[in-house]
């Protein structure tokens, strides 16, 4: 490789040009700077050949590598590390640009450091992608200086690479942790105790010293002309299905994110919990049709396929029809299950256009209605009002609030479970209702 097509020229040594101009220009009135003007020119061309020599005369003077997640996590800080090593034999100062996606629109990831002769450095860094899909990383830029610093020397390694970025896994990690070490409670998570004792039946067995009497199948021993007793087991394994609107009112963005994304996030976790749980969970996508099913279950690798149905999951520009999410969980879900529906009405006539399937789906199921609050209102609303416009805005705003509170209301009145909260809080709202439901039998 042509060594000039790496060099780059730095600010010392235009600085120093420009001191050694200014010498000879003074030569015209003072005849003694004309002299000391070529003696600088001469020891500044000797600089810039000295450090020339030692930054690209040594082969393989540098190394790097830049260390990337198999996938990125959709919402999270992701981790981004870069190795650097100097090989040369003196210290070295250097500047080092990461080609960044395209997606975080930023152009500020510039480091500086130094490293001493044979050490090694790890630059780290954090990166929050808010849109699932494959982001483009290109090369590491590093430009290494010597003490003398006239010169750089562009050195670039681990090219161009596509990460994917999934939905919220790393929140997944993040929870089963605190589950696994009982520290739920540290998220917000409620502690809820369990109620009674629910049991299925099991088998029919031949009665022996210890079990309960209350057990004893009377049909069965007159059959047999032996004492016969049921036998039950922990009612354990339920189907828990996620219900994921893509239409538009999930297209709203909060923080970066859509409505969407939020969902997804707490379906994936709320999937993994009901796992742990030894319950089977499941996933459904919808909008204009439904795009997506995932039957439940709790085999070892249902967390890595509800995984990749969520990642390519968009939202549409029209509204959900519901009629057809119906038909759906009719045809596909047999069993009673609990339906954990993420959506968002803005209106209560938003609502009731869809609340005759919303009852149809109560009357076999436990549904739960999982939507929004409009954080954008209320800050608006706790705004202190200065002008009368601000009052008109407060009105209005305090009235969208309360139709959200009625949509909960009417909801309920017809035997279905909701959950209202605000984005940031869905992942928790989500975890406390299942368990609630869980501990209580409701499911």
């Amino acid at each position: 490789m042509n060594p000039f097509r790496a060099l780059y020229l730095t600010n010392r040594l235009f600085q120093a040009l420009g001191i050694v101009l200014l010498l000879l220009l003074m030569g015209y009135t003072f005849p003694i700077a004309f002299i000391v003007g070529k003696i600088s020119l001469y020891i500044v061309v000797g600089f810039f050949a000295i450090d020339f020599t030692a930054l690209f005369r040594p082969k393989k003077p540098f190394h790097g590598v830049r260390f990337l997640p198999a996938k990125l996590s959709n919402g999270d800080s992701n981790e981004i590390r870069i190795y650097l090593e100097n090989r040369y034999s003196f210290h070295i100062r250097l500047r080092v640009i990461d080609e960044l996606p395209y997606q975080f629109q930023k152009r500020d990831t510039v480091f500086t450091l130094e490293i001493n002769p044979g050490q090694n450095k790890i630059l780290s860094y954090y990166l929050r992608p808010v849109k699932r899909g494959e982001y483009h990383f290109g090369y590491v830029n590093v430009y290494v200086s010597s003490p003398l610093g006239f010169i750089s020397r562009k050195f670039r390694f681990s090219e161009d690479v596509i990460v994917p970025v999934y939905p919220s896994f790393l929140q997944i990690n993040k929870y089963e942790i605190m589950a696994i070490s009982q520290r739920l409670t540290e998220l917000g998570i409620k502690k809820i105790r369990k109620l009674g004792h629910h049991l299925e039946f099991e088998q029919i067995k031949e009665y022996v010293q210890g079990d309960d009497y209350r057990t004893i199948n009377w049909k069965a021993t007159a059959r047999t002309s032996n004492l016969m007793v049921n036998t039950y087991q922990d009612e354990r394994s339920q189907q828990v299905y996620c219900l994921i609107d893509k239409g538009r009112a999930m297209r709203l963005p909060f923080e970066g994110m859509t409505l969407l994304d939020y969902a997804i996030n707490a379906s994936l976790i709320l999937s993994n919990i009901a796992i742990k749980k030894d319950d089977r969970a499941g996933i459904i996508t919808f909008h204009q049709k439904v795009s997506s099913i995932l039957p439940a279950s709790k085999r070892t690798h249902q967390m890595s396929m509800i995984l990749e149905t969520l990642y390519n999951q968009k939202t549409a520009f029209k509204e959900s029809d519901f009629s057809r999410l119906f038909t759906a969980i009719k045809t596909k879900v047999s069993h009673r299950s609990l339906l954990m529906l993420f959506t968002n009405f803005e209106t209560l006539s938003g609502m009731e256009r869809q609340l005759n399937y919303l009852r149809k789906l109560a009357r076999s199921h436990v549904l739960v209605v999982v939507f929004f609050e409009n954080t954008t209102l209320q800050e608006l609303i706790d705004t202190p009002a200065k002008k009368l416009r601000t009052v008109y805005h407060k009105t209005i705003a305090e009235k969208y609030l309360y139709e959200k509170k009625m949509i909960a209301k009417t909801l309920n009145s017809y035997g279905i479970y909701t959950i209202l909260t605000s984005p940031q809080n869905l992942n928790v709202a989500s975890i406390n209702k299942y368990l609630e439901f869980k501990a209580r039998g409701v499911i």
